[in-house]
């Protein structure tokens, strides 16, 4: 891989920037195990380094082929399949989600009360498929990602309990109340697997294979998949957290990872092992307007709209945002078909205007920036995301870095 910041336009000086901080206050102190970062501009990769270990127990270095978790990176990769398929009329953003999972058609909203005592009523408009992909479902995560006292998050807990078929964790999903009614508030959910049963269900194929057939083999995203095989298991990075004195504490295992169970659920909203290069391609194309090499993925102007602030009155996260959680600020930031996008540099405290974006539970992000035409991919496995604002601190370097 050539790297060359200059005709990216770039300072390579003030770009080194991002190795020094890296090393300085992530990797020696031992915050993070290890860490890789790409940046593409202009057709060019302007920087590209890996640091530290991807499996620190065994002192295996991150290198150029590490697979990670990307969690919720995934969601950005489904909403992208499910949109080819509105390109092919199969679907409307506006149809109902009952339409083609017959077992939504009678949901229930969260009124008030818990348990036998919990009111319900109908809701006020159906979820649509537009709900789901711009997390407006009434959906929620329940108390997967942090601890909820409310009535309705407490009710997905038997969802943790079982791998079925994706049709029939979506059938499950429906017998719980939504948190609010569609299409009135933002919260993140699992709003973005049943886009992934969607796909599925409407294209009948599994959804593995029509990731397979219609994005990777296409973009040549060789290490991305839902599983880990035998081979690849030596490339896995492991997965750490902290413990309560900071400590990072190994919570997954190469040798030993839930990726290897080819029972496992095939997560639309996070489940998914991916490559730093492998990610490269598929910001690639969408810095390319849905175009790679030639391939053609999504049409421009489907992107264009995907990428554009769906959110009510053309308002910010923080404006209709409910729970505190989500890979995102809230803060001059909106939310289209699968991505966030900073709507204001000013309200959201942060470079990049014009961008769109998601990341990960283990710390993972990217970004693109049609307007720089450029992309970033970073990639460590910390849980949870929140731990460090990396995306913040990358930003401050990279665009500081810009030269035309």
């Amino acid at each position: 891989m050539q790297v060359d910041p200059n005709s990216a336009g770039f300072c390579d000086h003030r770009l080194e920037r991002i190795s020094d901080h890296l090393e300085r206050n992530y990797i020696v102190p031992g915050k993070i195990p290890g860490c890789q970062v790409l940046i593409g501009r202009r057709g060019h990769v302007a920087y590209s380094r890996s640091f530290g270990f991807a499996d620190k127990e065994r002192k295996v270095p991150v290198s150029d082929d590490t697979i990670f978790r990307i969690y919720s990176m995934t969601k950005p990769i489904t909403s992208i399949a499910l949109m080819m398929l509105f390109e092919e009329g199969r679907l409307q953003l506006t149809d109902p989600v009952h339409r083609f999972i017959p077992s939504w058609k009678d949901q229930r909203v969260w009124v008030k009360g818990e348990g036998v005592d919990m009111e319900l009523r109908s809701p006020k408009q159906p979820v649509s498929i537009a709900h789901l992909l711009t997390h407006m479902s009434g959906l929620t995560y329940g108390e997967s990602l942090f601890p909820s006292d409310h009535p309705v998050d407490k009710l997905y807990g038997p969802l943790k309990d079982s791998q079925p078929s994706l049709t029939g964790f979506v059938d499950k999903l429906s017998m719980i109340p939504l948190r609010f009614d569609p299409g009135t508030n933002w919260c993140y959910s699992l709003a973005t697997d049943v886009c992934g049963a969607l796909v599925e269900i409407i294209s009948g194929q599994s959804f593995s294979e029509f990731l397979g057939e219609r994005i990777f083999e296409p973009l040549d995203m060789s290490d991305t998949s839902f599983t880990i095989s035998d081979e690849k298991v030596p490339r896995l990075a492991a997965n750490y957290e902290r413990d309560q004195d900071k400590n990072l504490v190994l919570i997954d295992d190469p040798v030993e990872s839930i990726y290897a169970d080819k029972r496992r659920l095939q997560s639309g909203g996070g489940g998914l092992l991916s490559t730093t290069a492998d990610y490269a391609k598929f910001c690639e194309m969408l810095l390319g307007g849905g175009k790679y090499n030639g391939c053609r993925i999504i049409g421009d102007r489907t992107l264009k709209m995907m990428c554009q602030n769906h959110l009510p009155m053309n308002t910010d996260l923080a404006s209709v945002a409910m729970g505190s959680f989500s890979e995102t600020a809230y803060e001059g930031v909106g939310f289209g078909l699968g991505f966030a996008s900073t709507l204001s540099e000013v309200n959201a405290h942060n470079l990049g205007e014009g961008d769109f974006y998601w990341g990960g539970m283990a710390s993972t992000i990217f970004w693109v920036d049609p307007r720089e035409s450029m992309f970033c991919v970073f990639m460590t496995q910390l849980v949870p995301s929140g731990t460090f604002n990396f995306r913040g601190q990358l930003k401050s370097i990279v665009y500081s870095s810009i030269e035309d």
